[in-house]
């Protein structure tokens, strides 16, 4: 399937980030066996497609969502779950999210604002606030363009080396693990 010129889209890109102490736990372990089951389910031929034609110029992240929700639902994710940042007057609140044994996990979904209005950094930022999650499952489309004639823009590359600098020593914050999707 090509989305613009010479660029493939043929599966849906999984990359997992944990802060140093982490790394090796449980939880993450237990986070990541989620994230592998929606990047399966995204995975399927029939889902590439409906993932291409949600990514095109014009389309919002909506459609990306839409084509996933229902699963994610199926294990467990509740949509934009309110009270989970009561102690803060902004009125945030995630795409999705679902309760974990020890914290919680944060779907955030973007498309056309992805690193132009910095929703990537908001959404880390929201999921650094949040006091019942610490874990952020974020998709971004792997290329992006605003119209049709536009040169597409690396989204998921530039995202990706935005965001793993969080994950080095020294730089933690209260997001335990991050697992970036590029569709």
């Amino acid at each position: 399937m090509t989305m613009a010129e010479g660029y493939e889209v043929n599966e849906v890109s999984l990359v997992s980030y944990a802060i140093p102490e982490k790394a090796n736990s449980v939880e993450f372990k237990q986070i990541s066996l989620i994230a592998k089951q929606l990047l399966d389910h995204l995975n399927q031929p029939n889902k590439i497609k409906q993932l291409l034609i949600a990514n095109q110029p014009g389309n919002s992240s909506a459609m990306v969502q839409a084509v996933f929700i229902g699963y994610a639902e199926e294990l467990g994710f509740e949509s934009e779950k309110k009270g989970l940042f009561k102690e803060y007057s902004m009125g945030m609140r995630p795409d999705y999210y679902l309760k974990t044994k020890s914290s919680g996990i944060i779907i955030e979904v973007e498309r056309g604002k992805t690193t132009i209005n910095n929703m990537d950094m908001l959404d880390f930022w929201k999921t650094h606030l949040c006091n019942h999650a610490n874990h952020l499952f974020l998709f971004v489309p792997k290329e992006l363009r605003q119209n049709e004639t536009m040169k597409p823009k690396k989204e998921f590359n530039n995202v990706k080396k935005r965001l793993e600098k969080f994950f080095f020593s020294g730089n933690e914050t209260n997001v335990h693990t991050l697992h970036l999707f590029g569709y």
